[in-house]
């Protein structure tokens, strides 16, 4: 280090010592990081090198809340590009998130089904979903979780997916992880595009774009529609004959505006709403599940608006914004009154809000040294009911929480390759009270990057959803449910990048994890409804994440991943004690061949394996394990032009991710994108 550069780096000590203190007296864990760090920038006799001269390696956002070289960040990330997501032509995200390690997918029928995600065991409600930075999920569930079921990849440019907890920075929900996911942006000064495909089942599906960038102005606004005759939910291999139809259709919109130099508006909008019939359970004489004609109704609205002040130098970030979440789900039986003398179709209707202020602070201290720090306001509501049978069933709710949250975040390059992030967040809910959540990881860049070694300890916690708090089987004492996951891993660049592998190793374990508990008798109950929810099961899982990529030639590539997922029932004195739990295969495997031939058309082959699992608790309803395998095809009539077309499940082969309900069998499509 020179000595005007060694001069500024002594400058940061005064702050530095001033953030560290107040920590150390905590005994927080972001002050590891500054008695191990502030030596390192305060008396360090050589430089690292800076985050900008990183040239082109792969920037992550999602694991610090603000962009950092892969190579430095210590937590396991995927990242799919607009590249992968064009590629594997799947217009509904869920269906190309089964293919990364670490997820399992589960969906009640075809398109437009609810549809679970798993991370690494986790449960699907355990998991933070952003759409350009903003979390959403609906507060009027059961769990309060986000649904896959509508949410399609037309303008999706980019996702990024976070293993292991991280309620550090992303608060309630973060047990299992993050997915975040980007939409496109303007990059020139008139852009646009649109794409169409049609293909098995009567499916269409319609997209287009338009926008523009200046010095000043970027504007993006799209649409999106797709429908499907569908399939059977209740699956046909049982006597499944009803057709499950669903329309989804959105849009997104998202305009910057620099109103100085340093001052930018940022306004974001997310839209979707979808009509998807669904099979039931009230198939007389029976009343199991069986063909029906229900069906339901879907809205989501997502409203973004922030300021974002840069100091002079850009070493230090501001920013304000708020942030508004509806959700409106209704379903309904045209059969409910002959089957139950009900005096409504509409069978349920749940609406949520969510309404956020946040601050959010990024100060880089130092070359090789950023902190991230912010803090939150979040109110939800529910309101919900079952009109259909008000007769005899809850009551309705109409409620809200709060919850207030701080958190901070120091990273730092300690010596040459090595980077040591700590941080920590406290919450505090307007029901439960208080809680601390800490996240310790380092990155170690050896050999020019060559090489990285990676390893993480995290905590995570998920509040109280609204209907466990405030329906008729509610119960105000639950405790948050809470988390650690660790994880350490190698990766290893090989051959001037033809060779990618990687290993990860993860360890979680959930506890007070909240459950429906059925009373035996009235008398032993804490309300009149014969069961409430409590903090009564735990969980633990553990596995390995195996991945990597060839590229043998120009032409030919190969990428292949598998995940092991051991997964146990931890609940004590629970009769499921040992078991697996439901829906989270112990292996899953993905393999896939790209051949670029020499006329613009590139063809690829997969095969995706998942293997045998349970659908219960109870370990007795078994699934059985399955291969499938895809074939797709692209062609570049121009630089512009690109028609395209894919067979998903070419054998035909019959599987199940819940028990009883359907599958696509052998499909296929075929589609054109145009851009301007």
């Amino acid at each position: 280090m020179s000595q005007p550069a060694f001069r500024h780096a002594r400058a940061w000590c005064a702050p530095l010592a001033v953030l560290c203190a107040p920590l150390a007296v905590a005994g927080a864990p972001l002050a590891v990081l500054c008695v191990w760090g502030a030596p390192a920038v305060c008396f360090a006799q050589e430089a690292s090198p800076a985050a900008a001269e990183d040239s082109l390696e792969e920037v992550v956002v999602v694991a610090n809340r603000a962009p950092e070289p892969l190579s430095k960040v210590g937590n396991s990330v995927t990242v799919l590009t607009d590249a992968d997501i064009k590629a594997s032509q799947l217009p509904v995200l869920s269906d190309l998130l089964a293919q990364t390690p670490g997820l399992t997918v589960a969906r009640s029928g075809g398109v437009g089904q609810p549809t679970s995600v798993f991370i690494r065991g986790a449960e699907s409600d355990q998991t933070v979903v952003l759409i350009d930075g903003v979390q959403i999920y609906d507060p009027s569930t059961t769990g309060a979780y986000f649904d896959f079921e509508n949410l399609l990849t037309n303008d999706i440019s980019r996702v990024e997916i976070l293993r292991g907890a991280q309620s550090t920075l992303y608060g309630s929900q973060a047990m299992g992880g993050v997915i975040s996911i980007t939409t496109a942006e303007s990059s020139a000064a008139a852009s646009g595009g649109v794409n169409a495909e049609g293909g098995s089942h009567d499916t269409g599906d319609v997209g287009a774009n338009v926008g523009g960038k200046s010095d000043t102005l970027m504007w993006h606004l799209s649409g999106t529609w797709l429908g499907t005759g569908g399939i059977p939910a209740f699956d046909e291999k049982l006597g499944g004959t009803r057709l499950c139809a669903s329309q989804i259709g959105g849009g997104t919109g998202r305009l910057v505006y620099d109103i100085t130099p340093d001052l930018d508006l940022d306004l974001r909008g997310y839209y979707v709403q979808s009509r998807t019939d669904f099979d039931g359970y009230d198939t007389p004489p029976t009343f199991t599940f069986g063909n029906d004609n229900e069906y339901g109704k879907n809205t989501q609205l997502l409203g973004y608006a922030g300021l974002t002040l840069h100091s002079p130098d850009r070493t230090l970030t501001n920013r304000i914004a708020y942030h508004y979440i509806y959700t409106d789900t209704r379903d309904y039986d045209p059969d409910a009154p002959a089957n139950e003398g009900a005096p409504s179709t509409e069978t349920f209707y749940g609406v949520g809000h969510i309404e956020r202020e946040e601050y959010q602070g990024t100060w880089q201290l130092a070359p090789g040294y950023q902190a991230v720090f912010g803090a939150q306001h979040e109110r939800s509501s529910i309101d919900s009911d079952t009109p259909a049978y008000d007769f005899a069933g809850p009551a309705p709710i109409d409620d809200y929480a709060t919850i207030d949250s701080g958190y901070a975040q120091l990273q730092g390059e300690v010596i040459s390759g090595l980077t040591l992030t700590a941080g920590e967040r406290y919450d505090r809910h307007n029901i439960f009270g208080a809680h601390t959540d800490g996240a310790v990881s380092a990155a170690w860049a050896l050999d020019d990057a060559h090489t990285i070694l990676r390893s993480s300890f995290s905590q995570g916690f998920k509040a109280p959803s609204l209907y466990q708090l405030y329906s008729d089987y509610g119960n105000h004492a639950l405790r948050p449910e809470a988390g650690e996951t660790w994880d350490a891993g190698v990766e290893q660049h090989a051959l001037g990048g033809r060779v990618d592998v990687s290993a990860t190793y993860f360890q979680r374990f959930s506890r007070d994890l909240i459950e429906f508990f059925d009373c035996p008798s009235l008398s032993s109950c804490i309300n009149p409804s014969g069961g409430y929810y409590a903090n009564i099961d735990r969980a633990a899982a553990h596995g390995v994440e195996l991945q990597a990529a060839l590229n043998l030639t120009d032409a030919l590539s190969f990428t292949a991943n598998y995940t092991l997922t051991e997964t146990a029932d931890r609940s004590p004195g629970s009769p499921t004690y040992g078991n697996e739990l439901p829906r989270r295969p112990e292996d899953a495997a993905n393999v896939s061949a790209v051949y670029r031939w020499s006329a613009p058309l590139t063809t690829i082959v997969s095969l995706r394996y998942a293997g045998p699992s349970f659908d219960d608790a109870a370990n007795e309803i078994k699934l059985g394990g399955y291969v499938l395998a895809d074939l797709r095809a692209s062609y570049a009539l121009g630089r512009k032009l690109e028609v395209y077309a894919r067979v998903e499940n070419l054998t035909g082969k019959h599987y199940e991710t819940e028990y009883q309900y359907g599958t696509l069998g052998r499909v296929a499509y075929a589609g054109l994108r145009a851009s301007f």
